[in-house]
């Protein structure tokens, strides 16, 4: 029946309806609201025939155990203990259980990633020619390069780089001020390559803008998106879509998309030797879990230049 736990009808008590309603409420989007739905009510039914035992860390790290032996990829369960901590949190927060059981609930570990996640991490070689694709002798292609920068330099997603005003990037201070999922805020530091390109995009496109959108005031111009289109308007996430695959074609990099760009930030950042914690802060990441992914690619990588490169590798000691 494990298997086929998804297709079952949900029966649930009137108060674990009430509790996933209470879990949801708060979440940003639809499909965040729908995905953690789906996780708890999962979870109920899972927990129906254990003659509801009181939600613990035993409890839950049984859950696991039962989601590892029907086989699904570590990314999927640690989705599923996402809810579920959030789940142990909105208990404490209406005083259903206390602070010491949902302490233990959150402590459960996720499922450590084994094998190549579904998604690409470029090579240093392969981000440089990415960013080098746009014709900069173009306002345009200036526009492309200041925006393949940010993606590049932030690791902000997609959803991120769309909201961004002129407002959201301090030039001097090097710094962009991001709201992100949940409409959590965080800063995050910008290279020097991304400001210098972002300095020259709007210098260059100064006149253009004003011309599109005439702004009256210093304030009104500072809420203008940072990137516009060609027309003026504010750039989509299917705008954004279209335009990193064109350049990656262009460049010889195959199977991308923009979220490729937050791959490989934090994968670049791993192997130059930055810590986990601080990679999750800067990818805006709730729980350490998601970012820990990026540290078994970089070990994976790790290990096999060392099995490449070193002279003693494969000698069994000889």
């Amino acid at each position: 029946m494990e298997n086929s736990i998804a297709l079952v009808e949900p029966k649930l008590t009137p108060a674990e309806k009430k509790i996933i309603a209470m879990v949801i409420d708060g979440l940003p989007s639809e499909n965040s609201r729908r995905a953690y739905q789906r996780h708890l009510q999962e979870f109920f039914i899972w927990h129906a025939p254990e003659n509801q035992p009181e939600l613990n860390k035993a409890l839950i790290n049984r859950y696991v155990k039962s989601l590892r032996g029907r086989k699904l990829s570590s990314s999927t369960i640690n989705q599923k203990l996402s809810a579920i901590r959030k789940l142990a949190t909105e208990a404490e927060d209406n005083n259903l259980i206390d602070s010491r059981i949902a302490n233990g609930v959150r402590a459960v570990k996720g499922v450590p990633f084994r094998g190549r996640r579904t998604g690409n991490w470029l090579t240093k070689e392969e981000a440089q020619r990415w960013l080098n694709a746009p014709d900069t002798k173009t306002l345009k292609g200036v526009r492309d390069r200041a925006l393949l920068e940010m993606l590049y330099a932030t690791g902000l997603r997609v959803s991120e780089l769309s909201k961004l005003t002129i407002s959201s990037v301090d030039i001097d201070r090097g710094i962009a001020r991001l709201h992100g999922k949940g409409s959590r805020e965080r800063i995050v530091p910008v290279g020097a390559s991304a400001l210098a390109w972002l300095t020259k995009y709007l210098r260059e496109s100064a006149a253009r803008r004003e011309e599109l959108i005439p702004a009256k005031t210093a304030t009104a111009k500072s809420k203008q998106p940072l990137f516009l289109t060609s027309r003026g308007q504010a750039i989509t996430r299917e705008w954004v879509w279209s335009l990193v695959k064109r350049y990656a074609k262009q460049a010889g990099v195959e199977q991308v998309s923009p979220h490729t760009f937050r791959h490989s930030f934090a994968t670049h950042l791993l192997e130059h030797g930055a810590d986990t914690r601080s990679v999750q802060t800067l990818l805006g990441h709730a729980d350490v879990t998601t970012t820990q992914i990026y540290t078994h690619v970089t070990n994976m990588r790790l290990r096999t230049s060392y099995d490449t490169h070193h002279p003693r590798a494969k000698q069994n000691g000889k």
